[in-house]
């Protein structure tokens, strides 16, 4: 993958080696007591880092099913868009998501965001 333009505005963080993470499903990462979900995608190949929380019960999101672009929750089968964070199913539950950005052989994330990116 070729590198990625850094975005300096940003407080990018390292994660965890892309290598580590395989494609097409999740991978649970913690980051200074935060529990992340990171999930290497293809078409288009990225990296979405969101909490690794699903909203409706806490269920894991990392061990998820990921079918395309949407992961779905062990516990209960909520549906999540990782493009979005927006639950498939309604409207209104969603999955918190953070820009990141794989380089360097290396997944980078900002957690200072909203998240609420598109990145």
């Amino acid at each position: 993958m070729p590198p990625q333009p850094v975005d300096t505005t940003m407080a990018y963080v390292k994660l965890i080696e892309v290598v580590r993470c395989a494609e097409g499903c999740g991978t649970f990462v913690e980051h200074d007591g935060r529990e992340l979900a990171v999930f290497r995608l293809t078409n288009p190949t990225r990296v979405v880092v969101t909490d690794n929380a699903c909203p409706h019960a806490n269920g894991n999101l990392s061990a998820g099913d990921v079918v395309g672009q949407v992961v779905s929750c062990p516990w209960h089968d909520w549906r999540f868009d990782l493009n979005t964070g927006v639950c498939v199913d309604s409207a209104h539950p969603r999955v918190a998501r953070y820009p990141a950005e794989s380089r360097d052989g290396f997944v980078y994330v900002d957690l200072d965001a909203t998240g609420e990116s598109d990145h």
